[in-house]
């Protein structure tokens, strides 16, 4: 195995703040302890993943003490009876966190490129001159497997604490049931960290919960407004701010520099590194797990704040739950949501399928409000026009969405024109949920579906989108377990387990209770699963149809559909098998390229619909 080690030394920039910052505005809890470790156990947890032949492994440490060496190795083997190798050495970063409790990051980050994906790899990372060792497991890219299944979670909270020692809960019945379910990949979608101020104490408890998981198999983890220490979190492109509602990040940049390394920097390189504004980074990427191509978005750090929008909005106590304002008021074109920077990508990933058989976006939200509470602009619902403008973009790759935050899962199929005319979201319950949402609309769906959940089919939200519920966790209406260690059942927690089936080009969702035997199938929370297809993200009614295409020599080539009228791509899909009948949605004419965007590819231009009722060849 040829591999170039190389590795990631990041350089702390001390940030001054434009004015002094209030004790009260970090009075969001106090620090945390520590737990006291042997050397032996001073490396906490890691997390890694590898794509397009890099891999990038994070290593996260307790305090060092000041004798004790920074120096850290990677050592890998590919079973017990080969010998271990070196392939990355580094030394531990000490930055502070700037500002709080004199903490200080204790981590660094590994990245090893010509990994070999084509098999497993055991790894060892070894520290303090030997005494601290931890081990784990790289494993080889599972595109030889029908099903690539991921594990999605949001909302782990260090409060969840045993009342008599007060030390942090495990999750024992999680990871139990995770192991057995074997996830290709882990996806914790934001607030794994409720501590507003100490960050880092809570961030070592997250690795003490969750190592088990982490430590063999990639993790994708993307930081949400609590992790960097606010109640909603409105980007406004990385700004300073004094006042959340303005838009912006309230805690000192180094503070939110330090967060994001921890979580994010295992991501693959970003799609675009630009940073934002006070030199704050940005981690959108994309990843490819066996095939199944994600877009890893940020649907926080660009946002408009509503004060930003709306300054009349400082004068309600709540201005992100604005009281006597209907929501056609609230959906300015000047709101930013994504931000034309992730559009431009989600835009390029979209159309690009190489090495892809099935797409799906991560991000720490959904593009609705999922719940029946007061109007929420801190929901991806708003702004309006944006929400809709980002689903235009996402559904013409037929791509699913998987996202947290809500406190409340559903699963929902979104519409932009028209009910269900985008993809399906599914939105994972909370780990631990102290905030529970319900969906309990006092309004009338425009359609009313049946099903195992109250209140499903299509209804516009709080905001006036339009959405199709087909399944929610509202508390209080299951009779499910209870269990003695906690109110788990009665706050509707748990995970969610995504199956796509590259052979059916089917998206099977699933959702489990904490402590759920999940050998039973019917262990679910009720209304799942779901399984869908995955053309249907892309269920818009056609105007009409081009001529049917049928391609020999090539099997499940690329298909894109591009408007001769102003060379916009209407989509693009790996099609299953050797025939497609490309749909279009308005009258003119089309060019379809046909091929695996690789150098084989055919052109076929001034397509309409109704043109010949006869196939069109194409051969390779």
């Amino acid at each position: 195995m040829r591999i170039v080690a190389v590795v990631l030394m990041v350089v702390s920039l001390v940030t001054v703040l434009p004015g002094e910052v209030s004790a009260a505005e970090f009075a969001w809890g106090k620090p945390m302890k520590v737990r006291e470790v042997a050397d032996k156990d001073k490396i906490c947890f890691t997390m890694y993943t590898v794509d397009r032949g890099v891999l990038k492994l994070f290593v996260q440490f307790y305090p060092l003490a000041e004798k004790d060496s920074r120096e850290v190795e990677l050592f890998v083997r590919r079973g017990e009876a080969c010998g271990w190798k070196t392939v990355a050495a580094g030394r531990v970063r000490d930055n502070p966190y700037h500002g709080y409790y004199h903490r200080k990051a204790w981590n660094l980050l590994f990245r090893v490129e010509n990994w070999d994906v084509s098999q497993d790899w055991q790894y060892r990372v070894v520290a303090l001159d030997g005494k601290a060792v931890y081990t784990g497991k790289i494993r080889k890219d599972p595109v030889d497997k029908n099903e690539i299944v991921v594990a999605a979670f949001t909302g782990r909270s260090e409060y969840d604490r045993d009342p008599k020692t007060g030390a942090i809960k495990p999750l024992t019945d999680v990871i139990e049931g995770v192991q057995q379910q074997d996830p290709d990949l882990l996806f914790f979608s934001g607030d794994q960290v409720y501590h507003h101020t100490d960050h880092y104490a809570c961030w070592l408890e997250f690795g003490e919960q969750l190592r088990e998981l982490m430590r063999d198999r990639p993790t994708v983890c993307l930081p949400d407004d609590h992790d960097v220490g606010q109640g909603n979190l409105w980007g406004s492109g990385g700004r300073y701010v004094d006042n959340q509602n303005k838009g912006g990040y309230t805690r000192p940049a180094g503070y939110v520099k330090e967060v994001e390394f921890a979580q994010t920097s295992c991501l693959p390189d970003a799609y675009d590194p630009t940073p934002v504004k006070q030199g704050i980074g940005v981690h959108y990427c994309r990843l490819n797990i066996g095939g199944i191509d994600f877009a890893i978005i940020e649907d926080r750090k660009f946002k408009s704040g509503p004060e930003e929008i709306f300054p009349n909005l400082g004068s309600q106590q709540r201005p992100d739950l604005p009281k006597e304002v209907k929501a056609a008021a609230l959906n300015s074109f000047k709101a930013v949501l994504y931000g034309e920077r992730q559009l431009k990508f989600l835009r390029e990933w979209g159309a690009d399928w190489r090495g892809a058989v099935m797409k799906c976006v991560l991000s720490p939200t959904i593009l609705c409000q999922g719940h029946s509470g007061a109007l929420d602009l801190d929901t991806n619902g708003w702004p309006q026009n944006k929400r809709d403008k980002a689903l235009r973009e996402i559904r013409k790759s037929f791509a699913f969405m998987l996202a947290g935050d809500q406190h409340l899962a559903t699963f929902i199929h979104q519409g932009v024109d028209e009910f269900g005319d985008a993809g399906y979201s599914f939105c994972v319950p909370s780990i631990v949920n102290h905030f529970p949402r319900v969906w309990k609309p006092n309004w009338k769906p425009v359609r009313r579906i049946q099903g195992a959940c109250p209140a499903l089919g299509d209804y516009y939200d709080r905001l006036g989108n339009r959405i199709t519920m087909l399944a929610h966790t509202t508390p209080g209406k299951f009779k499910v377990p209870y269990n003695s260690e906690g109110m788990w059942y009665l706050d509707s927690t748990g995970w969610g387990i995504v199956r796509f089936n590259k052979a059916e080009r089917t998206i099977t969702s699933e959702c489990w209770p904490r402590g759920a035997d999940v050998s039973d199938a019917g262990g679910q929370y009720p209304g799942w699963p779901v399984t869908v297809s995955q053309t249907d993200n892309y269920a818009r009614k056609p105007f009409g149809f081009l001529p049917e295409i049928v391609v020999s020599g090539m099997t499940d080539p690329v298909v894109q559909v591009i408007n001769e009228k102003d060379s916009s791509i209407v989509y693009t899909l790996r099609i299953k098998g050797s025939r497609w009948k490309p749909m279009v949605f308005e009258q003119g004419i089309y060019t379809v390229k046909v091929g695996d965007q690789n150098g084989r590819e055919h052109k076929l231009c001034g397509l309409t619909v109704g043109n010949s009722s006869k196939p069109l060849n194409v051969s390779f």
